[in-house]
């Protein structure tokens, strides 16, 4: 099992930036995929970024394409997000999640941290 913790989060700002973490724990061989998904109130979970172990598949949302910057580093078993530029609508519960096959879902998750923009 993994489990991931996040840390970071905060209050800043609109065009402020902020920098997540995520340390990943537990028995596992490797992860493949990790992730960054955000909810906010009264809305769906989105997948904001994504990166393949080796980084060199990353995904991002339109919204926040050249803003955030997914990392990871696996020796380190870290994920980050540094996120600039930030809006009001990025305000929300921001989660890692971690999948250790390629074709599988994102079935390791952090316990979130909160992202406040302020306009």
């Amino acid at each position: 099992q993994v489990q991931l913790v996040e840390f970071g989060g905060g209050l800043v700002q609109a065009g402020g930036s902020l920098r997540l973490s995520c340390a990943a724990s537990g028995r596992f061989i490797s992860i493949s995929f990790m992730a960054w998904f955000r909810q906010a109130p009264g809305k769906e979970r989105e997948l904001v970024a994504s990166i393949s172990r080796s980084a060199g598949n990353t995904y991002y949302a339109d919204s926040v394409k050249g803003r955030f910057t997914i990392s990871r580093d696996n020796a380190k078993n870290t994920v980050n997000l540094q996120m600039n530029t930030l809006k009001p609508e990025d305000t929300a519960v921001y989660y890692c999640a971690a999948k250790q096959f390629n074709g599988g879902s994102y079935d390791s998750w952090g316990q979130g941290t909160q992202v406040t923009v302020s306009s």
